[in-house]
């Protein structure tokens, strides 16, 4: 059995990919109800979420809580296929269950008004400009993963910088793609809501963008590629 697939691991993962999307999604719906809540909230929210999960579960799993970072991990020959898929499919299961325990949980009106948080398109953004953008907010995402996360050279900060690039990526794309660079951050809302408009977004782009910073990461500026 893949080493990936320790149940202690596939639970690390499920418990922060549903953090990320309960504090995430929440911070959303709550948004629609109250004025004083905004795009930088909602960018903290899941900023810090990540930050403290990653400090707490890092050690246990690796911290991806994330199918486009197991991505990278798997391209650069960190993580073998079976242990890749089993990352995901925990990572999915934290994310639905986070949008159902919302859903029972918060108010309706709220969850109705913010469509449970599921990511969308702006006005002005079409299919393939909004697969750009999560690509670019996912790339700096990964990069910095592997930067401070994987690189045994990298600053001992925990989770800190991951969760100020979700922060800086939330506030630079989130009114244009909801800035989600996470495909299950984006499923399990969707699921919940039943709103699939452009899903494909938010599976293609930070998929794209996770590879190409990896790649870029194993294959430049890592210690091997000396």
């Amino acid at each position: 059995m893949s080493d990936a697939l320790d149940p202690r691991k596939l639970i690390a993962e499920a418990v922060g990919t549903f953090t990320l999307t309960f504090a995430g999604v929440g911070a959303i719906v709550l948004a629609a109800g109250n004025a004083n809540i905004g795009l930088l909230e909602t960018a903290l929210a899941q900023g810090l979420a990540v930050a403290v999960m990653f400090s707490a579960l890092a050690a246990v799993s690796g911290g991806h809580f994330n199918p486009a970072v197991t991505a990278a991990m798997w391209v650069t020959r960190r993580m073998d296929s079976l242990g890749a898929l089993g990352y995901v499919v925990a990572q999915l299961a934290g994310a639905v269950t986070a949008a159902l325990v919302l859903t029972l949980l918060y108010p309706e009106g709220l969850r109705v008004a913010a469509n449970l948080g599921t990511p969308s398109l702006g006005p002005t953004v079409d299919l393939l400009p909004g697969i750009g953008i999560e690509a670019v907010l996912t790339f700096f995402l990964v990069i910095v993963f592997f930067g401070t996360a994987i690189d045994a050279r990298a600053p001992k900060i925990g989770g800190l910088a991951i969760g100020l690039t979700i922060t800086a990526d939330i506030l630079a794309g989130g009114p244009l793609t909801g800035a989600a660079m996470n495909p299950a951050r984006a499923f399990g809302p969707a699921l919940l809501s039943g709103s699939w408009d452009d899903h494909l977004v938010w599976w293609i782009g930070p998929i794209i963008g996770g590879v190409v910073a990896g790649l870029l990461y194993h294959y430049v500026f890592s210690e091997e590629a000396k």
